[in-house]
C-alpha cells in the first residue's frame, strides 16, 4: 500500500515520489536475494547519495538536502519498507554526519561533509564497547595524545557498516569521568586499525555489523571534532536524533509487513470466505494498522518540534519506544495472519520479524528509553 503523505511542500512530494522510484528499483527487487546470501550490496549507497538521498537533513551549502527532519524520516520509512537494513545503514550515515555538520570547525566541514552527503565516502558510527553499550559514560578505548595528533588504543563493538564504511565518528577516552570522552573522525583505513568478523545477526544480513580493534591507530590532530572532553555530548546530541531514525526505520518496517499481511488475507480463502472477511482476522489487522499509524504519528511529532528549534529529547525516547515495540508487535501478527507459511522462509514476513527484534536493541535499548523518559518527567 502506497501511504498518502502530509507533506509540507512540491518539493517534498517530488523528493518521495523519487525515494519511491529508487526503493523499488534498487531495493525492492535486491533484498531478498542479499538477505538470504548474507552478501554486502556494493555501489549502492553511491546510488543513494548519487540521488542525493544520504545528506537530506543537511544544509545544501555541503552538498546536502537543506530538508527538514519530518521529510527526511520519512524518506528513510520508504527505503525501510522496501529493505530495512539499508534504511538502518542510511540512518547510521546520517548519524555519522552528524558531528562534523554540528560541531566541525568551517575547515573540517569542507574537507570532508560534500563527499559524506553525496555518498563518496560512507560513514559509521563506533561508540559502543563490549561493556559500555548502554552506558558509554563507562568506555575504556583510549585517545593518548602523540606528536602532531592522538594514539588509539582499545576495542569498540557493535559498528554497523563496520569494515566497509570511509570513516567513523569515533568515540575515545582523552581524560577521566564523564568530560573525559573526545569524538574523533577517524579514517576506515588505518594503520593499527582492524575489523573482527562480521556478527552472526538473526537479521539485517546484508550490512556487516563488527567489532573494531585500534592498535595505537595514529589519528592527526585535525580529526578531533569539537573540544577535548566534548564527546559524550555531541554522542549523546546525535543519539537523539539517531533514535528518530531508527523510529522510522520501525515504521516502514511494519508498514511492510501489515503490506503482506493485508494482500495475503485478500487472497487466502477459509470456510468459504476470504479471511479478511473472518471479524477475528480483520479485528487483528486493523490492531496493527493502528499501531502502524500511531508509531507515524509519534516519530513525526518528534521530528517537528526538532524541527521548530524545541526541545524533544523525551519526545525521541517516546517515538524509539513506541515505533519499536510496534514493528515487534506487528510484524509478529503478520507471521501469525499467514500461518505456517508465515513460519517459513518463502514469505518476507518471517524475516521481518526477525528485522523488528534489533530495532528494540540499538540506538539505545527500550529500558533505556523509559529511563530516559522518567529521568525527563522527574525533571
Amino acid at each position: 500500500m502506497t501511504v498518502e503523505r502530509l507533506l509540507p511542500d512540491q518539493d517534498a512530494r517530488d523528493l518521495i515520489a523519487l525515494t519511491r522510484e529508487i526503493a523499488d528499483k534498487e531495493l525492492a527487487r535486491r533484498a531478498d536475494e542479499h538477505e538470504r546470501a548474507e552478501t554486502y550490496p556494493e555501489g549502492l549507497f553511491a546510488t543513494l547519495g548519487a540521488a542525493g538521498l544520504l545528506g537530506l537533513p543537511y544544509p545544501e551549502e555541503y552538498g546536502g538536502g537543506g530538508q527538514p527532519y519530518e521529510v527526511y524520516l520519512q524518506v528513510i520509512e520508504e527505503l525501510a519498507a522496501r529493505w530495512a537494513a539499508v534504511a538502518v545503514a542510511t540512518s547510521v550515515h546520517t548519524l555519522a554526519c552528524f558531528p562534523v555538520a554540528t560541531q566541525g570547525t568551517p575547515e573540517q566541514r569542507e574537507r570532508w561533509l560534500p563527499d559524506m552527503l553525496a555518498g563518496r565516502l560512507v560513514g559509521g558510527y563506533s561508540l559502543s564497547e563490549p561493556q559500555a553499550g548502554s552506558d558509554p559514560a563507562a568506555l575504556t578505548c583510549r585517545a593518548d595524545p602523540a606528536d602532531g595528533g592522538y594514539r588509539i588504543t582499545g576495542t569498540k563493538a557493535w559498528i554497523t557498516h563496520g569494515g566497509k564504511a570511509d570513516l567513523y565518528a569515533l568515540f575515545a577516552r582523552t581524560g577521566e569521568g564523564r568530560r573525559g570522552v573526545s569524538c574523533f573522525l577517524a579514517p576506515g583505513a588505518a594503520d593499527g586499525l582492524t575489523f573482527g568478523r562480521p556478527e552472526d545477526k538473526m537479521g539485517l544480513h546484508a550490512v556487516p555489523t563488527t567489532s573494531a580493534h585500534w592498535d595505537g591507530a595514529f589519528l592527526e590532530a585535525d580529526r578531533l571534532i569539537g573540544e577535548e572532553g566534548q564527546g559524550l555530548q555531541i554522542a549523546l546530541s546525535a543519539l537523539d536524533s539517531g533514535r528518530l531514525g531508527i523510529a522510522a526505520c520501525a515504521t516502514g518496517l511494519a508498514q511492510a509487513a501489515l503490506d503482506e499481511a493485508v494482500a495475503y488475507a485478500k487472497e487466502r480463502e477459509t470456510f468459504g470466505k476470504k479471511i479478511i472477511d473472518h471479524q477475528g482476522l480483520g479485528f487483528l489487522l486493523a490492531d496493527m494498522a493502528a499501531g502502524v499509524d500511531s508509531a507515524r504519528a509519534t516519530y513525526l511529532d518528534a521530528a517537528r518540534r526538532r524541527d521548530a528549534g524545541l526541545p524533544f529529547g523525551r519526545q525521541a525516547s517516546v517515538a524509539k519506544l513506541v515505533a519499536t515495540d510496534t514493528a515487534m508487535k506487528v510484524t509478529t501478527d503478520a507471521v501469525q495472519v499467514l500461518g505456517g507459511y508465515g513460519y517459513t522462509r518463502d514469505f518476507r514476513v518471517e524475516r521481518y520479524m526477525r528485522e523488528a527484534k534489533i530495532m528494540q536493541i540499538f540506538e539505545g535499548t527500550n529500558q533505556i528509553q523509559r529511563l530516559v523518559i522518567s529521568r525527563h518527567l522527574a525533571r
